[in-house]
């Protein structure tokens, strides 16, 4: 790792640590307590923000399959797979968070709404594309099988965004039209957060594909040493 990009990780990884802790206040201190959940609704800043970077992470799985099976380029799959493990994650945090959430609002933990389901489903599905990548051995196949699995399995976040449009749902609507229904310093409070998560899976994809390169310049080491 180069003198200017152990820098650039530094800086990102400092910028991402100040926006989480402003996050953090703004969340449970600036912004003001919601009327009727209470400060149960709080959790919702960081909920919002993990399933928009959830979408964007699958997002980029499915950009990085395609230009992989185009290109062949190794690169695009080390980004689509280390882009699918941070995704699994997040996927994790908006169904441990949406759950407490619910409990308040809706009197249960868990009901099969349309976007509960469309999520558990979606998680599930790269959950099989990370446990089919450690299956298979050859470097070459593991990346064309992975990247046709990580393009279909991308079909269910589109289902996912427009299930609360699509079908009859209690899941809430945060925008109507171009307006956000929500008070100015809870909207401030939504952006620190989404810049926050952003910043977090920026600071995570670069340090998973840095990881992954290094490996491949071990193993080819190794391959120089045997023969």
């Amino acid at each position: 790792m180069g003198e200017g990009s152990f820098r650039i990780s530094r800086v990102l990884g400092w910028a991402t640590l100040v926006f989480m802790v402003a996050g953090l206040y703004a969340a449970f201190i600036y912004a003001p307590r919601e009327v009727t959940m209470g400060d149960v609704q709080r959790i919702f800043y960081f909920h919002l923000a993990a399933a928009w970077l959830m979408m964007l992470a699958f997002g980029v799985v499915f950009a990085g399959s395609i230009l992989y099976l185009v290109k062949k380029d190794r690169k695009w799959d080390i980004i689509a797979a280390a882009s699918a493990e941070i995704a699994v994650v997040f996927s994790f945090v908006v169904m441990t968070t949406g759950p407490i959430w619910a409990k308040s609002a809706w009197g249960a933990w868990w009901t099969w709404d349309p976007r509960l389901t469309s999520t558990l489903v979606l998680w599930i599905v790269f959950i099989g594309y990370l446990m089919l990548r450690g299956s298979i051995t050859d470097r070459s196949r593991r990346a064309s099988i992975s990247s046709v699995y990580g393009i279909v399995g991308f079909v269910d976040v589109p289902i996912v965004f427009m299930s609360i449009r699509w079908w009859r749902t209690i899941h809430p609507q945060l925008f109507n039209g171009l307006d956000m229904q929500m008070a100015p310093p809870m909207i401030l409070t939504l952006m620190v957060c989404l810049v926050a998560f952003s910043l977090l899976y920026v600071f995570f994809l670069l340090q998973r594909i840095r990881l992954e390169t290094m490996r491949d310049e071990v193993e080819l080491l190794k391959q120089d040493i045997s023969y």
